[in-house]
């Protein structure tokens, strides 16, 4: 006697943890409720159809033949693949459940609804194919979901309509790409509690940066209302980056991004009517709110920590919160399919060889350079319109467009956030993207030259023109070990995650200007004293940035904290060197409220900068939030690797004067394990560094600023340009001397100047003369520390050379 068929699994019945049995998704569902509830995940119950029920539709129903001639049709050509689709989908939906079957999916209901306290429940049915979120292919978007389903007819209507999208265009198209056989994948329908995200927000989440590949931080998208508009990027989310090393520390808030998107719109249920779902516009205020707080944040990092850990790999997983409840829940789970399966031994970079005309800026998805020309495409009507190799451009994709997207060089839409379709197929590709710039298809015209460049960071440019640029392949496990510790100088918190796989000991100079200029934007003492700041213009623009902030010092405190912190995180635990404001005053001057603030002096190289400026009464107050910011990477945040450095301290007395109103904000040396460097940059710094040395914990050589000191030569002078050299002996003694009394001190020292990249050379002389680090840009890394490792070699040999006499020479 045959076995009645099993057409129904509950997520809590271990076989339904079978990817064969139930697809990708439902397997994934399942082990979740079963292996990770007792440790504290929420996941909305629910069951799964089986595999064998979508088998045994198709034979009840007789649809086997015909499908295996539409698909027969389609693939010798006789049929394109619109009409294959829709005459598949039509066998689907004309067809009738078993009856069997049909009473097993309505008990399933009718269980769930009881359980849940009511008489029909809203649920959540979804598609779960048999051959999808495998480790290299997502299958992400191809079949349907159904929200807010209510009622046995309507949920018998929804998995029939699931049944059927196993055939979508999108779906037959991406099996074709992956080569797999149409007709030995099945479909399993889930069906689970709807969580009442309307009322709140919902949104997706990756346990690798989906950028870079950075493996330590969690990303996390919101947005109001239900995740359909996150999942398909019709809307630019919240986004927060979570570092992962420092979860466990309950005692800190690891949160190193924290973005508010424009959330312009949110999906709900719909009241009346047959449609189940509504699309609506956000209030202002919603869309100047966060949709989580940092506990709901840091809530879902740890989920994501779990669930990976259980998967042994990065996941790319969907959640929920429930407005009703304001539980936080997990709704789906899934291999993250780009990232994770790159190659990390490799590195390939670009780098822009000449500038051109900003057109467009957005997120970038990926970091490659693309030029080419445009081609605007508005419907997936006028795709057959595309040129191979052109820029697409458009308003935005969803899986229909997938066959024109892999046939350009690079994509720009108007709409979307780092989670859209556009982005996700962008990654999976290789194609270059720059998402939701607003309006892309306004500004560019049809046939124009372009170039996208997804290399300067989050933020991606459209520039004018095809402009020349390079890519480089770095292979990492060639690069050598070295005693002399090689760090890197680093400014844009955007652009950090970008070099993580270098194997640098640290960041030997962490700028803080940078975030100033960029993301601040605004004179710290201008947010503190708007009312002597008289340009209308620059109030109205200092009120936009602070807006939703408690207050413009709650601005640049934050901005410039989670700005350092992304810094810090890149190579957490090693120690990060941050150094203070260096502005000089026309620098300063040029930001928002700037000029009420600065005085005109004649040479601001030699002015009012560094240190003198942190303890003076006309910026004391500004340094303070310097101090508040820092005090809050090292405190709250929790990056205790971060080391404070102090630029162009002129004498040791100063150095005491700034050492104290350090310790007043919060930042006394030696308290929390702080230390606290001084730039050796003036010839006051050497000569008198012994006095220096009891004062602070390291010294970092500034070669520029002691080369134009030493030498006398404005370093920005082209006339003198010339007389400008590091190796001059002059300075190679200077540094000579600063390396051996730093040492004799008992302190550590290190350069973070430009002269060891340029010149292979100097690079020698700091290594012969003992130097305990070298910090470079990220770009001469890999050049320069090949050259340390060979010269470390012939020292250990013993076939020492001077180069500091050679370098002389040189400069003379």
């Amino acid at each position: 006697m045959n076995a009645e068929p099993v057409y129904i699994l509950g997520f809590d019945d271990p076989a339904a943890g079978d990817v064969a049995t139930v697809g990708g998704k439902n397997a994934s569902l399942s082990n979740m409720v079963r292996t990770m509830r007792s440790a504290g995940l929420a996941v909305p119950d629910g069951f799964a159809t089986t595999a064998h029920a979508f088998r045994d539709y198709i034979d009840a129903n007789g649809i086997e033949s015909s499908l295996r001639a539409q698909i027969a049709a389609f693939k010798s050509g006789r049929s394109p693949l619109h009409e294959t689709g829709e005459a598949i989908r039509r066998l689907f939906l004309e067809g009738e459940f078993p009856t069997a079957m049909a009473e097993a999916i309505r008990e399933a209901y009718q269980g769930l609804s009881r359980a849940a306290g009511v008489h029909e429940l809203g649920v959540a049915v979804r598609s779960s194919a048999t051959a999808e979120d495998l480790p290299d292919a997502s299958f992400a978007g191809q079949q349907e979901t159904f929200l807010n389903v209510r009622g046995e007819r309507e949920l018998l209507d929804a998995c029939r309509r699931c049944f059927a999208s196993l055939f979508t265009d999108r779906a037959i198209s991406y099996r074709e790409a992956k080569n797999f056989d149409h007709l030995k994948v099945a479909l399993s329908i889930g069906v689970q509690r709807m969580v009442r995200s309307d009322l709140a927000g919902s949104g997706v989440m990756f346990s690798i940066d989906t950028e870079t590949g950075f493996p330590r931080t969690v990303v996390v998208s919101a947005a109001w209302g239900l995740g359909e508009t996150v999942v398909q990027g019709s809307v630019n989310p919240d986004k927060y980056l979570v570092f992962k090393p420092l979860l466990d520390e309950l005692r800190v808030r690891p949160i190193i991004e924290r973005t508010l998107g424009e959330k312009e719109r949110k999906l709900v249920y719909a009241r009346g009517g047959s449609a189940r779902t509504v699309l609506r516009d956000t209030t202002r205020r919603e869309r100047e709110s966060f949709v989580l707080d940092d506990e709901e944040v840091l809530q879902l990092a740890r989920w994501a920590m779990l669930i990976e850990d259980h998967y042994g790999r990065p996941m790319d997983m969907e959640w929920a919160k429930d407005g009703e409840t304001d539980e936080l829940f997990i709704v789906q789970a899934r291999p993250e399919t780009v990232q994770s399966s790159r190659q990390t031994a490799r590195l390939r970079t670009y780098r822009l060889k000449e500038k051109g005309k900003t057109l467009l800026t957005g997120s970038a998805i990926g970091e490659a350079i693309a030029t080419g020309a445009v081609c605007i495409i508005r419907s997936p009507a006028d795709i057959d319109r595309f040129r191979d190799g052109a820029i697409l451009v458009t308003e935005m994709t969803d899986p229909d467009w997938v066959p024109v997207m892999k046939r350009a060089a690079g994509i720009v839409t108007d709409h979307g956030g780092t989670t859209s379709h556009a982005a996700i197929v962008s990654r999976e590709l290789g194609v270059p993207a720059i998402v939701g710039t607003g309006n892309g298809t306004d500004v560019l015209s049809e046939g124009q030259a372009i170039t996208l460049s997804c290399a300067e960071g989050d933020r991606g440019h459209v520039y004018e023109g095809a402009l020349a640029f390079d890519a480089e392949d770095i292979d990492l496990a060639a690069i050598p070990d070295t005693r002399t510790a090689i760090m890197v100088n680093l400014a844009s918190p955007a652009a950090a995650l970008r070099w993580w796989r270098l194997p640098a000991k640290g960041v030997g100079l962490a700028r803080m200007e940078f975030i100033v200029s960029n993301a601040i934007k605004a004179h710290p003492m201008a947010l503190l004293h708007p009312e002597r700041v008289t340009d209308a213009s620059e109030l109205r623009q200092i009120r936009a940035l602070t807006s939703g902030f408690a207050n413009p010092a709650e601005f640049f405190i934050e901005t410039l904290a989670l700005g350092i912190a992304k810094i810090a995180a890149v190579y957490h635990p090693y120690p990060v060197i941050v150094r203070l404001s260096d502005f000089k005053t026309n620098e300063y001057a040029h930001l928002l409220g700037g000029a009420a603030f600065e005085p005109s002096e004649e040479n601001p190289m030699l002015g009012f900068r560094g240190a003198s400026r942190y303890y003076d009464e006309r910026y004391r107050e500004g340094f303070a939030l310097e101090c508040r910011a820092l005090k809050r990477v090292r405190e709250d945040i929790g990056f205790r690797n971060v080391i404070v450095m102090v630029p162009f301290c002129r004498t040791p007395a100063e150095a005491d004067r700034v050492l104290e109103v350090m310790a007043e904000n919060g930042l006394a040396r030696g308290a929390a394990d702080l230390e606290v460097y001084m730039m050796c940059e003036i010839p006051s710094n050497v000569i008198l560094a012994e006095q220096f040395a009891t004062r602070f914990d390291g010294f970092s050589i500034g070669s520029n600023d002691l080369t134009q000191l030493t030498l006398g030569v404005d370093r920005d002078s082209g006339d003198l340009a010339p007389l400008f050299d590091e190796r001059s002996e002059a300075v190679t003694r200077l540094i000579d001397e600063a390396i051996v009394k730093a040492h004799d001190a008992g302190i550590k020292v290190g350069i973070c100047g430009q002269a060891p990249s340029n010149y292979p050379e100097f690079a020698a002389f700091l290594v012969q003369e003992g130097i305990d680090s070298i910090s470079l840009n990220p770009d001469s890394f890999v050049a320069t520390i090949r050259h340390v490792a060979e010269v470390e070699r012939a020292l250990a040999s013993g076939s020492r050379t001077d180069t500091a006499t050679r370098s002389t020479e040189t400069a003379q």
